[in-house]
């Protein structure tokens, strides 16, 4: 049997404007560069697709109100929406064959599934496939916490055909040896509401690289044991273990030295042999990252 190949996929968005100096700062984090310099969130698109990506995310993580602010949100949150995926698209059209993934976002916060609101999440989630919708081949919703939310995205997302990629945040504390998203729920769990809502390809992200591979492990199983064909992905994080009462916007965490390049992809290189066939990176991952995977893989 032929071996799937791998597809890359970008790196971290907010981290790269910081490094190149865009506006950037808490809680606005990376939204905060779609009004003040998109040229800049355009160039990091393309700098990732140089370097190998062949699906670029769209910088709409934080237009939330989590990061932006309720007031912000009513207002303006639809068109900085558009915004992330027109600059997504623009960068993309130079290159054919690059797929634009519309991102959706944690809609109450980032590693935090007890603020779930299943209430609100259409009137936070409307506004963001209204912006994104026109300029997106695939949804991805990401750095996900629990099943409750992925199941309430899934159920809001439009009858347009398009793709649907699921991507779940893990427990970087790996104490009874059973891979757990931030829920505390287990990765088969995840792995069968996956195929239940019929995702595309599963992710996992935003997390220690370490505790991937058990997760891929317990996807891989949980389809073949199913008959499901759902391909399997990761884009990790440069971020040391986060706390339990850990949020995605109150500071900048320092980023390990282990995960230069070359060490970044020891770990992606341990996710293919797994079985993994969509290989990215996350918080702290960068376009010399993907470069180096894009060639290595």
């Amino acid at each position: 049997m032929t071996e799937a190949p791998v597809v890359i996929l970008d790196g971290g968005m907010g981290r790269e404007l910081q490094r190149r100096g865009a506006p950037f700062r808490q809680p606005e984090w990376s939204a905060l560069a779609l009004g003040e310099a998109p040229d800049a969130v355009r160039d990091v698109h393309t700098a990732y697709i140089d370097s190998g990506s062949q699906v670029i995310t769209t910088n709409s993580y934080a237009v939330v109100p989590f990061h932006i602010g309720e007031e912000r949100f009513a207002r303006e949150g639809q068109s900085l929406a558009d915004v992330a995926g027109r600059l997504a698209r623009q960068a993309a059209d130079v290159q054919p064959g690059v797929q634009v993934a519309g991102s959706l976002p944690p809609l109450f916060g980032s590693y935090r599934p007890d603020l779930f609101q299943p209430q609100r999440v259409a009137e936070l989630l409307q506004p963001l496939i209204q912006g994104l919708s026109p300029h997106v081949d695939l949804w991805l919703a990401e750095t996900q916490s629990c099943i409750a939310e992925a199941r309430a995205i899934r159920a809001g997302l439009p009858a347009d055909g398009k793709a649907f990629w699921l991507s779940f945040t893990l427990k970087d504390e790996d104490t009874d040896e059973v891979p757990r998203l931030r829920s505390g729920e287990p990765v088969v769990d995840a792995a069968k509401a996956a195929a239940e809502l019929g995702v595309q390809v599963l992710l996992f992200n935003c997390s220690q690289p370490e505790v991937i591979g058990a997760a891929i492990d317990a996807a891989r199983e949980t389809f073949a044991a199913m008959g499901a064909a759902v391909a399997i992905g990761a884009y990790a994080n440069a971020f040391p273990p986060q706390p339990k009462d850990a949020t995605a916007n109150d500071g900048l965490d320092p980023l390990r030295e282990d995960l230069d390049p070359p060490g970044y992809l020891q770990w992606a290189a341990d996710w293919r042999a797994r079985g993994a066939t969509h290989i990215g990176g996350c918080c702290g991952i960068g376009p010399e990252h993907i470069a180096v995977l894009a060639a290595g893989l």
